[in-house]
Protein backbone atom coordinates (compact mmCIF):
# COMPACT_ATOMS: atom_id res chain seq x y z
CA UNK A 1 0.00 0.00 0.00
CA UNK A 2 0.87 3.39 0.06
CA UNK A 3 -0.08 7.10 0.80
CA UNK A 4 -0.10 10.46 -0.30
CA UNK A 5 2.69 12.48 1.49
CA UNK A 6 4.89 15.45 1.30
CA UNK A 7 8.54 15.06 0.54
CA UNK A 8 9.50 16.67 3.96
CA UNK A 9 7.20 14.00 5.76
CA UNK A 10 8.51 11.37 3.68
CA UNK A 11 11.88 12.12 5.07
CA UNK A 12 10.44 11.95 8.92
CA UNK A 13 8.66 8.95 8.52
CA UNK A 14 12.14 7.03 7.46
CA UNK A 15 13.52 8.48 10.15
CA UNK A 16 11.03 7.57 12.61
CA UNK A 17 10.89 4.33 11.42
CA UNK A 18 13.93 3.64 11.48
CA UNK A 19 14.82 4.74 15.11
CA UNK A 20 11.42 2.53 15.88
CA UNK A 21 13.92 -0.39 13.87
CA UNK A 22 16.91 0.08 15.41
CA UNK A 23 17.72 1.32 18.94
CA UNK A 24 21.16 2.36 17.88
CA UNK A 25 19.83 5.09 15.29
CA UNK A 26 19.96 8.92 17.21
CA UNK A 27 19.06 11.69 16.13
CA UNK A 28 20.39 15.50 16.37
CA UNK A 29 21.37 19.10 15.38
CA UNK A 30 20.92 22.51 15.98
CA UNK A 31 17.13 23.83 16.87
CA UNK A 32 16.41 20.63 17.83
CA UNK A 33 14.15 19.30 20.79
CA UNK A 34 14.04 22.52 22.30
CA UNK A 35 10.59 21.15 24.32
CA UNK A 36 9.36 18.22 25.52
CA UNK A 37 6.75 18.64 22.44
CA UNK A 38 8.68 17.45 19.77
CA UNK A 39 7.42 14.80 17.81
CA UNK A 40 10.63 13.07 17.63
CA UNK A 41 11.18 13.85 21.99
CA UNK A 42 7.93 12.25 22.72
CA UNK A 43 8.50 9.39 20.86
CA UNK A 44 12.10 8.20 21.54
CA UNK A 45 13.34 10.39 24.39
CA UNK A 46 16.04 12.84 24.80
CA UNK A 47 18.82 10.14 25.32
CA UNK A 48 18.05 9.58 21.60
CA UNK A 49 16.63 13.28 20.30
CA UNK A 50 18.96 16.60 21.15
CA UNK A 51 19.81 19.75 20.53
CA UNK A 52 23.56 20.57 19.82
CA UNK A 53 25.46 23.47 20.32
CA UNK A 54 25.93 26.30 16.95
CA UNK A 55 29.43 24.22 15.97
CA UNK A 56 28.90 22.13 13.21
CA UNK A 57 32.31 20.75 13.78
CA UNK A 58 31.64 19.66 17.25
CA UNK A 59 28.35 18.21 15.76
CA UNK A 60 30.41 16.33 12.82
CA UNK A 61 32.96 15.42 15.54
CA UNK A 62 30.31 14.00 17.59
CA UNK A 63 28.82 11.71 14.62
CA UNK A 64 32.13 10.36 13.68
CA UNK A 65 33.07 9.52 17.32
CA UNK A 66 29.33 8.20 18.10
CA UNK A 67 29.39 5.95 15.08
CA UNK A 68 33.11 4.56 15.70
CA UNK A 69 31.45 3.10 19.07
CA UNK A 70 28.42 1.50 16.72
CA UNK A 71 25.72 4.28 17.14
CA UNK A 72 23.94 4.99 13.45
CA UNK A 73 23.81 9.18 14.00
CA UNK A 74 21.35 11.17 11.90
CA UNK A 75 22.80 14.79 12.33
CA UNK A 76 19.96 17.95 11.02
CA UNK A 77 22.73 19.85 9.17
CA UNK A 78 19.90 22.27 7.64
CA UNK A 79 22.03 24.00 5.14
CA UNK A 80 25.03 22.47 3.35
CA UNK A 81 27.16 25.24 3.33
CA UNK A 82 27.16 25.15 7.17
CA UNK A 83 29.42 21.88 6.93
CA UNK A 84 31.86 24.05 4.96
CA UNK A 85 33.70 25.11 8.48
CA UNK A 86 34.35 21.50 9.32
CA UNK A 87 34.46 19.83 5.79
CA UNK A 88 37.82 18.02 6.99
CA UNK A 89 35.53 16.12 9.22
CA UNK A 90 33.48 15.30 5.98
CA UNK A 91 35.98 14.29 3.37
CA UNK A 92 39.12 13.44 5.08
CA UNK A 93 38.20 11.97 8.23
CA UNK A 94 35.10 9.61 8.06
CA UNK A 95 35.20 8.28 4.90
CA UNK A 96 38.61 6.92 5.58
CA UNK A 97 38.31 5.67 9.05
CA UNK A 98 36.84 2.33 7.24
CA UNK A 99 40.02 2.09 5.26
CA UNK A 100 42.52 2.95 7.06
CA UNK A 101 41.49 0.45 9.77
CA UNK A 102 41.34 -2.43 7.29
CA UNK A 103 37.72 -2.42 7.70
CA UNK A 104 38.11 -3.19 11.81
CA UNK A 105 35.81 0.07 12.20
CA UNK A 106 32.57 1.10 10.87
CA UNK A 107 31.33 4.82 10.62
CA UNK A 108 27.43 4.67 9.72
CA UNK A 109 26.80 8.15 9.86
CA UNK A 110 24.19 10.21 7.77
CA UNK A 111 24.90 14.32 6.95
CA UNK A 112 21.77 15.49 6.43
CA UNK A 113 21.53 19.25 5.28
CA UNK A 114 19.29 20.91 2.69
CA UNK A 115 20.32 22.80 -0.77
CA UNK A 116 18.61 25.10 -3.39
CA UNK A 117 17.12 28.05 -1.51
CA UNK A 118 15.38 30.39 -3.53
CA UNK A 119 13.80 32.35 -1.05
CA UNK A 120 16.94 35.38 -0.47
CA UNK A 121 18.61 33.25 2.04
CA UNK A 122 21.77 34.94 0.92
CA UNK A 123 24.99 33.99 -1.17
CA UNK A 124 26.07 31.67 1.41
CA UNK A 125 23.58 29.78 1.89
CA UNK A 126 21.93 29.47 -1.58
CA UNK A 127 24.59 27.46 -3.22
CA UNK A 128 24.62 23.43 -5.10
CA UNK A 129 27.27 21.98 -3.81
CA UNK A 130 27.33 18.88 -3.76
CA UNK A 131 29.43 18.53 -6.41
CA UNK A 132 32.58 18.94 -3.97
CA UNK A 133 31.76 15.83 -2.14
CA UNK A 134 31.09 13.65 -5.43
CA UNK A 135 33.96 11.04 -6.11
CA UNK A 136 35.46 10.76 -1.95
CA UNK A 137 36.64 7.72 -1.62
CA UNK A 138 34.13 5.90 1.09
CA UNK A 139 31.54 8.94 1.02
CA UNK A 140 27.77 8.25 -0.56
CA UNK A 141 25.58 10.76 -1.79
CA UNK A 142 22.18 10.35 -1.85
CA UNK A 143 19.64 13.20 -3.37
CA UNK A 144 16.40 12.11 -3.73
CA UNK A 145 13.44 13.49 -6.55
CA UNK A 146 10.43 12.32 -5.34
CA UNK A 147 8.77 12.20 -1.65
CA UNK A 148 9.46 8.07 -2.34
CA UNK A 149 12.76 8.31 -3.22
CA UNK A 150 12.94 10.41 -0.43
CA UNK A 151 12.22 8.00 2.23
CA UNK A 152 13.49 4.67 0.48
CA UNK A 153 17.10 6.40 0.03
CA UNK A 154 16.58 7.81 3.91
CA UNK A 155 16.00 4.48 5.04
CA UNK A 156 19.04 3.25 2.94
CA UNK A 157 21.19 5.93 4.04
CA UNK A 158 20.53 4.91 8.02
CA UNK A 159 21.10 1.39 7.41
CA UNK A 160 24.83 2.09 5.27
CA UNK A 161 28.10 1.23 7.49
CA UNK A 162 29.46 4.14 5.49
CA UNK A 163 29.13 7.57 5.69
CA UNK A 164 26.47 9.14 3.82
CA UNK A 165 25.45 12.52 2.67
CA UNK A 166 21.81 12.80 2.44
CA UNK A 167 21.14 16.20 0.25
CA UNK A 168 17.46 17.25 -0.06
CA UNK A 169 16.36 20.20 -2.39
CA UNK A 170 14.59 23.20 -0.33
CA UNK A 171 12.27 23.53 -3.70
CA UNK A 172 11.09 20.30 -3.46
CA UNK A 173 9.78 20.41 0.32
CA UNK A 174 6.02 20.56 -0.45
CA UNK A 175 6.26 18.22 -3.30
CA UNK A 176 3.79 15.76 -2.67
CA UNK A 177 3.53 12.08 -3.88
CA UNK A 178 3.14 8.33 -3.36
CA UNK A 179 4.89 6.42 -1.03
CA UNK A 180 5.10 3.14 0.05
CA UNK A 181 4.02 2.23 3.38
CA UNK A 182 5.90 0.25 5.86
CA UNK A 183 9.81 -0.81 5.17
CA UNK A 184 10.96 1.01 1.75
CA UNK A 185 14.69 1.17 0.88
CA UNK A 186 15.92 1.98 -1.92
CA UNK A 187 19.17 0.46 -3.07
CA UNK A 188 22.58 3.24 -3.98
CA UNK A 189 24.19 3.30 -7.08
CA UNK A 190 20.78 2.49 -9.46
CA UNK A 191 19.77 5.03 -12.25
CA UNK A 192 16.00 5.29 -11.74
CA UNK A 193 14.62 5.81 -15.23
CA UNK A 194 11.35 7.98 -15.21
CA UNK A 195 10.70 8.04 -18.69
CA UNK A 196 11.67 5.57 -21.38
CA UNK A 197 12.83 6.93 -24.78
CA UNK A 198 15.41 6.86 -27.87
CA UNK A 199 16.58 10.25 -29.27
CA UNK A 200 17.77 12.09 -26.28
CA UNK A 201 19.21 11.36 -22.31
CA UNK A 202 18.63 13.73 -19.92
CA UNK A 203 20.68 12.89 -16.62
CA UNK A 204 19.19 14.85 -13.78
CA UNK A 205 19.33 14.67 -9.83
CA UNK A 206 16.68 16.63 -7.04
CA UNK A 207 14.75 19.20 -8.49
CA UNK A 208 16.15 19.50 -12.33
CA UNK A 209 14.46 15.66 -12.34
CA UNK A 210 10.75 17.64 -12.09
CA UNK A 211 12.42 20.12 -14.79
CA UNK A 212 13.58 17.58 -16.70
CA UNK A 213 10.32 15.40 -17.16
CA UNK A 214 8.40 18.43 -17.56
CA UNK A 215 10.45 19.61 -20.76
CA UNK A 216 10.26 15.79 -22.41
CA UNK A 217 6.80 16.28 -22.39
CA UNK A 218 7.20 19.42 -24.94
CA UNK A 219 9.76 17.54 -26.86
CA UNK A 220 7.63 16.49 -29.34
CA UNK A 221 6.36 19.67 -30.45
CA UNK A 222 10.15 20.17 -31.48
CA UNK A 223 10.47 17.02 -33.64
CA UNK A 224 12.26 15.03 -30.84
CA UNK A 225 10.06 11.97 -30.38
CA UNK A 226 10.86 11.01 -27.11
CA UNK A 227 13.13 11.61 -24.24
CA UNK A 228 14.31 9.35 -21.76
CA UNK A 229 15.08 10.82 -18.29
CA UNK A 230 17.24 8.70 -15.47
CA UNK A 231 17.92 9.80 -12.06
CA UNK A 232 20.79 8.93 -10.68
CA UNK A 233 20.05 8.14 -7.22
CA UNK A 234 23.09 8.02 -5.75
CA UNK A 235 26.81 8.45 -6.12
CA UNK A 236 29.44 6.48 -3.77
Amino acid sequence: MAREMMFAEAIATAIGEEMHRDPDVIFYGQNMAMTDRDPFVKKFGKSRVRITPISETAELGIAVGAALTGLRPIVELYMTEFMLVAFDQVINEAPRLRYMSGGQVKVPVVFKAGFGFAAGWAGQHSNCIYHTMMGIPGLKVAMPSTPADAKGLMAAAIRDDNPVMYLHHYMLTLEKGEVPDGEYVIPFGVADVKRAGTDVTIVATAWMVKKSLAAAVETPAQGIRVVEVPQIEASA
